[in-house]
């Protein structure tokens, strides 16, 4: 009952942003003047993943159950933002990989970019994260939600990660888990590039590191953060040594992460790194 419960409620949460999405476009098709903060605080109100913020970016591709800012300049996405979906069922993973046609397709990464390429195309939206309806977990699969990731990152120290944002969102005493995740570049060295043996025009950098910042809210209202910033490459170290503050990841990303939090507790808690749970 809780399951249908939550899928008919992501349904019509959806379909209400859509109808918010059709009055905005209608009132400016009539040429009403509409400010643009206002217009993105009428859709992102009815994502509920975006109650505590969202960064910017070049596009905001706003999925059923989750969201991701993409970047045309690194034709990847620069953050996706979900949250974690308690639910098991039997819904089987969708393997169903596949480029996003709302990217323009200048910036658009294709299956042929990763082919030979020596990466793997990782989630950053975990796609056993989103196993409610099978919707869910094909949305997973659109490239925008993937990245160049090193294989023994994605099937080994990222995916060990996401299976830890799991174990913290079983646990009793936690209401929701948000979590925010993106590529982290380092101009100060070399950027390696995939993709440009294809035909389609397009290349993508691979990134240095990866991000994964995650906020809980608990019965007591409690708000926690951790963050973490895991290199793009085969490591054997620990999960707790790639824990950093908050507010590192924001330098490193050049992201604002939690935005809509503010106030001393929250600075407090974003300079914070915390004991793993």
């Amino acid at each position: 009952m809780k399951m249908l419960l939550q899928s008919n409620f992501c349904q019509q949460n959806f379909s209400n942003y859509l109808r918010r999405l059709a009055s905005v476009t209608l009132s400016l098709s009539k040429g009403n003047r509409v400010k643009k903060e206002e217009v993105m605080l009428e859709l992102l109100s009815d994502k509920p993943e975006t109650r505590y913020g969202m960064p910017a970016a070049d596009q905001i591709l706003f999925n059923r159950h989750y969201s991701v800012g993409y970047s045309y300049y690194f034709r990847q996405a620069k953050w996706a933002l979900e949250i974690v979906d308690p639910d098991k069922t039997d819904v089987e993973r969708a393997d169903n990989f596949r480029s996003d046609y709302r990217v323009p397709q200048m910036f658009r990464a294709d299956l042929a970019d990763y082919q030979n390429s020596g990466y793997d195309r990782g989630h950053l939206v975990a796609s056993a994260n989103q196993r409610e309806v099978e919707i869910q977990n094909s949305e997973t699969f659109l490239l925008s939600n993937m990245s160049p990731q090193h294989p023994d990152l994605n099937r080994r120290i990222w995916k060990n990660l996401e299976e830890a944002v799991r174990e913290l969102n079983a646990k009793k005493n936690i209401y929701e888990t948000y979590v925010l995740c993106g590529p982290v570049f380092d101009f100060n060295k070399i950027v390696v590039t995939i993709g440009s043996e294809d035909s389609n025009g397009v290349t993508l950098p691979v990134p240095h590191a990866y991000f994964k910042s995650i906020l809980t809210e608990n019965d007591r209202g409690a708000l926690h953060m951790w963050s973490f910033l895991i290199p793009n490459k085969a490591s054997n170290k620990p999960l707790m040594d790639f824990r950093v503050p908050t507010t590192q990841i924001e330098r490193y990303s050049g992201l604002l992460l939690w935005e809509r939090l503010v106030g001393s507790k929250i600075e407090k808690e974003k300079n914070k790194i915390r004991k793993m749970w």
